[in-house]
């Protein structure tokens, strides 16, 4: 596959779906935020795909796309009708499937109230560093906006804050036009004190003040996930499947081949 730039996108919007909840409103989000754009060719494809953050929206006509031309998307979490599976399965040298929970939220909790010292907020450009300083492990949280920075930035992040560190983090993961699917993440040494609750909740009202609602992405067997998603008002929308691909296959072999 080429790649095209974000800017081509809006030509082929048509092609993905809109004002869906979950990982889907990837392809909004790409249009006015981050990520990248692949097709075919550049002249009427008749396969794309988009990416952000390590995961893709494939679509379009598997028989258009030889396996050896998916190499980008190695190493990605891939949703895609299940007509690609044979394209991919000769691809990688690995295709795993991914069961997967899209939640929306249908009632706000009242918040927990922080713990003395902890502070609740929106976190501005001036929190960029300190965004920055939750680590490489944490370093997933802003990678679908391109950084700490631009997530920074956005207007769609709550932070718990104490004594000059950032305790937890809840942001907009991908920002469509009716959905925007959020995810979240603790200081490991801060967890079961509420402060991603705290942090969901806000980002949730802030959601709504956008005239969006809040949506939630989790594996089916992360139980963790999936209790915070309840206790902040989230109930289950809809399940999907997506695919983990491994590194590109060494030559082409036919058929999906899931490790056991």
């Amino acid at each position: 596959m080429i790649e095209l730039s974000r800017r081509q996108l809006p030509a082929y919007k048509s092609w993905f779906p809109r004002a869906t909840a979950g990982p889907t409103a990837l392809a909004e989000h790409v249009l006015t935020a981050n990520g990248r754009l692949w097709a075919d060719r550049a002249d009427r494809p008749r396969a794309i795909a988009v990416a952000c953050a390590g995961h893709v929206l494939l679509r379009g006509n598997p028989d258009a796309l030889d396996p050896t031309a998916l190499t980008p998307l190695s190493g990605h979490y891939v949703l895609a009708p299940s007509r690609f599976l044979p394209v991919l399965g000769s691809a990688f040298d690995r295709v795993v499937p991914w069961e997967r929970m899209v939640y929306v939220q249908r009632e706000q909790p009242t918040a927990p109230r922080p713990p003395r010292g902890v502070i609740v907020r929106r976190i501005t450009a001036s929190d960029t560093r300190t965004l920055a300083a939750l680590g490489a492990d944490a370093a997933w949280i802003h990678a679908s906006w391109g950084g700490p920075g631009e997530l920074a930035a956005s207007g769609c992040a709550w932070g718990a804050f104490g004594k000059g560190r950032l305790l937890a983090v809840a942001c907009t993961y991908f920002r469509g036009n009716r959905y925007e699917d959020i995810a979240v993440v603790t200081a490991p040494d801060h967890r079961r004190r509420h402060l991603a609750l705290s942090c969901v909740l806000a980002l949730g009202a802030d959601a709504a003040a956008r005239g969006r609602t809040a949506s939630w992405t989790c594996s089916r067997y992360n139980r963790a996930s999936r209790l915070l998603a309840w206790h902040a008002g989230f109930r289950l929308e809809r399940e999907y499947v997506h695919y983990a691909t491994g590194a590109a296959a060494p030559h082409r072999v036919t058929g999906l081949r899931v490790p056991v």
